[in-house]
C-alpha cells in the first residue's frame, strides 16, 4: 500500500512541476488508466484533488509553448507507473497460480478422516487411500482446492509431484499416537516436503490428529522429536549429495543453519504445530488457519 502512495504522490508533483496544460492532460490519461486497472483502490484520493486544482491553475495561465516544457519530471512518473503496473501483474500471475491446499502424511495419520469432515462433516469408515481426493472448500465466502494426497509410499510423492507448484498451504498430518515408533518416516517425509523449491513459500501447518486418545503426544513434543529426527535426516542426506557430486547437491535446499541443531524457526516456511481431532470433530485449529490463507 506504502509502494502506491509514492507512485501517484510522486505523479502529482510532477505534473505540478510541469504547469503545462497538455502535461496535465497527459496524467489525467494516466489516472483513467490507473484507474481501470485498480478499480477498488482509494488511493487516487492522493492525486485527483491534486488534479482538480491544477486545471483549475492551468485555465489562468497563459499558454507556454511546447518547446518551454520540462518533459523529463513527465518521463519519470511516466516510467513509475508502468514499472508499478508490471510489478502488480506479475505478482498477481503468481498468486493466482498458487490456490489449492494439500494434506499430507503417512498412512492411517487420518488425512482422509479430515478430508471427509471438512468437506461432507462425516467420520468414514476407515481405509487406505490409493488415489488422491480432491474436493472445493469454502469459507467465509471464499473458497479453494483442497487435495487429500495418498499416504502409501508407493504413490505419495508422485501425487505429491503433479499438485506441489500449485499449493498455498500445506497440511502435514500426523498420528499423535504413533508418531515416536514411525518418527524416522515421519522426519524423512516431511522433510522431502519442505526442502523442495516449490514450497519454500507455502505457509506448512503440521496438524497433530488423534488427540482424543489418552496416548497421543502433545503438539510441543512431536514438535521437538521432529526437530531432533530432521536433525538427523538432513546430515544423512548431506552426506549422500556430497557423494554424488556438487551438481546434484545444488538441486536441493538443506533446511536449518550449518553447523547447528536443526530448529523449524531457522527455515523459511512459516511451520506452525497444532493439535486436532478429526473423529471428535475438533478441527477449529485448522479451519482457522485455512480461514486466514484464503
Amino acid at each position: 500500500m506504502y509502494f502506491w502512495k509514492v507512485v501517484f504522490k510522486t505523479a502529482a508533483l510532477c505534473a505540478e512541476t510541469s504547469q503545462h496544460w497538455r502535461g496535465l492532460k497527459c496524467w489525467e490519461m494516466l489516472l483513467r488508466c490507473m484507474r481501470v486497472i485498480f478499480p477498488s483502490s482509494d488511493l487516487f484520493g492522493i492525486v485527483v484533488p491534486k488534479m482538480d486544482k491544477l486545471n483549475e491553475n492551468t485555465r489562468e495561465r497563459k499558454q507556454i509553448k511546447l518547446g518551454e516544457i520540462d518533459t523529463g519530471p513527465i518521463l519519470v512518473a511516466l516510467l513509475l507507473g508502468f514499472i508499478a503496473v508490471a510489478i502488480f501483474v506479475i505478482l498477481r500471475r503468481r498468486s493466482a497460480g498458487r490456490k489449492d491446499f494439500l494434506l499430507t502424511g503417512l498412512s492411517e495419520s487420518g488425512k482422509s478422516a479430515i478430508f471427509m469432515q471438512l468437506l461432507h462433516g462425516k467420520f468414514p469408515a476407515t481405509f487406505t487411500s490409493i488415489k488422491e481426493n480432491v474436493g472445493d472448500y469454502q469459507a467465509g465466502g471464499s473458497s479453494a482446492k483442497l487435495v487429500d494426497i495418498p499416504g502409501h509410499y508407493r504413490v505419495r510423492d508422485k501425487c505429491f509431484e503433479l499438485y506441489k507448484h500449485r499449493a498455498k498451504g500445506i497440511v502435514f498430518v500426523v498420528d499423535s499416537v504413533t508418531v515416536q515408533k514411525e518418527i524416522r518416516d515421519v522426519a524423512d517425509s516431511l522433510y522431502t516436503i519442505l526442502s523442495d523449491s516449490a514450497t519454500q513459500n507455502c505457509s506448512v501447518l503440521v496438524l497433530c490428529n488423534k488427540q482424543d486418545q489418552t496416548t497421543a503426544k502433545s503438539s510441543q513434543v512431536i514438535k521437538t522429536l521432529l526437530e531432533k529426527e530432521i536433525h538427523t535426516v538432513r546430515d544423512t542426506r548431506s552426506r549422500k549429495l556430497q557423494s554424488v557430486g556438487d551438481d546434484d547437491a545444488n538441486k536441493t535446499i538443506t533446511l536449518g543453519k550449518p553447523g547447528r541443531d536443526f530448529e523449524f524457526s531457522h527455515i523459511a516456511q512459516n511451520v506452525q504445530f497444532v493439535e486436532a481431532s478429526a473423529k471428535e470433530q475438533e478441527l477449529n485449529t485448522l479451519t482457522d488457519w485455512l480461514a486466514r490463507l484464503l
